[in-house]
């Protein structure tokens, strides 16, 4: 049987998940690009008002069998439009990343997408490289997931 992924709204209820599944320690440490205090709760409501009231972005709560396994979203980066996406560390490896990326960009018109990854981050980079992303550039940059600056991959979905 073939679990059902599906995109939708986040929900009020949802926040309480995303705020678990972002306090994951691996998955921060993966992520590296994260919040500077994944403990902190106010900063997370903050951010999370901010960009559900924000048109100019698209967020979507990943769910697989009607349970919240993570989020995708795509938000304005000046001009350009970047891609980003949180699963539940319990849930990698099973193609939900890319499934619900695939998803979100059937969903988002704009071309092209851009994204950004650690350079060690080898299952975020194949989650985009499956999705048409094409390394187009590196950069450096303090992760606070980490606690230092990091290399990063820029990633491009061509139009």
């Amino acid at each position: 049987m073939t679990p059902d992924l599906r995109l939708r709204p986040v929900r009020d209820d949802d926040l309480p998940i995303f705020y678990r599944l972002q306090r994951d320690p691996v998955a921060v440490r993966m992520a590296a690009f994260t919040a500077e205090d994944p403990d902190d709760h106010a900063e997370f409501a903050a951010h999370w008002q901010r960009i559900r009231t924000d048109p100019a972005i698209v967020n979507r709560t990943v769910t697989v069998d009607g349970a919240v396994v993570g989020y995708v979203a795509a938000f304005p980066v000046g001009e350009q439009t970047e891609v980003s996406y949180w699963i539940d560390r319990e849930c990698w490896g099973r193609g939900y990343a890319t499934d619900a990326l695939a998803a979100l960009l059937r969903e988002v018109p704009q071309r092209p997408v851009h994204a950004r990854a650690a350079k060690d981050n080898h299952g975020s980079l194949a989650v985009l490289r499956k999705c048409g992303f094409v390394v187009r550039g590196e950069d450096r940059g303090y992760a606070a997931g980490r606690g230092h600056e990091v290399e990063e991959y820029v990633l491009e979905l061509p139009a």
